[in-house]
């Protein structure tokens, strides 16, 4: 789903200006598009890019609850860590390597590593459900994921340097 913004209210594009100049979206849509190798979205939007990420509560309503995680869903969630990864990477100059693990049920586990240090770890389920209500909760979600490792490295420097 597209998001539309009217062109009489600034401060909506704003905001939306804002959230797709954050590290972590730019971060996204440079991953999105470095993926894409048969030139299939070289004219789309940075916000056509993310639309497959924004799952309103009405779609999401209308997506079962047990559904097949590699029926295509599992790749949003393996771009939206790997950036998350790379943006930790390049504020912290550590590699970070994600690390996903998803049984056939579409539950299981993120890690994102760095030297010996797990600084991201997060438990998934409904992964064909895998979406944000809205693009600046994209950008807060992706934020939080690298601001969180980041403390965790900035806490344990010597673990995540080994």
């Amino acid at each position: 789903m597209k998001e539309v913004l009217t062109t009489g209210d600034t401060s909506a594009v704003n905001e939306h200006e804002a959230v797709l100049a954050t590290p972590f979206v730019r971060c996204l849509t440079r991953l999105i598009r470095a993926q894409d190798t048969y030139g299939w979205q070289d004219g789309a939007s940075d916000t056509e890019l993310l639309a497959k990420f924004i799952v309103t509560e009405e779609q999401r309503r209308q997506i079962p609850i047990i559904g097949d995680p590699r029926s295509g869903h599992d790749v949003g969630l393996n771009i939206f860590y790997t950036a998350g990864g790379l943006t930790i990477e390049t504020r912290t100059g550590l590699v970070t390597t994600p690390t996903i693990m998803i049984s056939d049920k579409g539950f299981g586990k993120v890690l994102l590593t760095t030297g010996r240090l797990v600084v991201f770890s997060k438990t998934v389920r409904d992964v064909h459900r895998f979406g944000f209500a809205t693009l600046p909760k994209l950008a807060e979600a992706g934020a939080k994921l690298v601001n969180d490792a980041i403390a965790a490295i900035e806490a344990y420097p010597d673990v995540a340097r080994a």
